[in-house]
């Protein structure tokens, strides 16, 4: 699926979180191995909230500064 596609998912951004399960549950739970499919969730609701705004939810996403938190500090960390 696409972010579009993602995005237009009920509810927003779904499908990415439940990669994430998926996942966890083939890795016995080891997240590192699962890293890439979080950082795409992040993008995806980063996308959620652009364009709903800083105030709109979805069940699959953080709150809006949580998640810029969480992706300042991938960031952060990838520039060390």
């Amino acid at each position: 699926m696409t972010l579009e596609d993602d995005l237009k998912s009920s509810p927003p951004c779904h499908p990415r979180a439940c990669a994430i399960q998926d996942c966890l549950t083939k890795n016995n739970y080891n997240e590192s191995r699962c890293q890439g499919l979080v950082y795409a969730l992040y993008d995806c609701c980063d996308a959620f909230y652009k364009r709903n705004g800083d105030d709109a939810t979805t069940v699959s996403c953080p709150k809006a500064n949580l998640l810029r938190l969480k992706m300042k500090q991938r960031r952060d960390g990838q520039n060390k």
